[in-house]
């Protein structure tokens, strides 16, 4: 059995984060999902270049399944 880490994926959404997808996942592996989210200010200031009305950030186990939305930057 492999080892739990969580992976963090930048969402783009539209208004209202309706519609939103995965545009981005951060290259870096946490080993708790508390981890990940304390790092997800950072890692959203770094996609502000993504052409999304909001952009924002989910922590995810080592699979497809979703953990948590953290975190939302709206786009200006």
């Amino acid at each position: 059995m492999e080892p739990m880490y969580f992976v963090m994926a930048i969402l783009g959404c539209g208004d209202g984060q309706s519609m939103c997808s995965e545009a981005r996942v951060e290259p870096v592996r946490y080993q708790s999902v508390a981890q990940c989210q304390a790092a997800l200010p950072n890692a959203l200031a770094r996609h502000t270049d993504l052409d999304f009305p909001v952009v924002s950030g989910a922590c995810r186990a080592n699979g497809p399944r979703m953990v948590r939305a953290a975190a939302k930057t709206p786009q200006s």
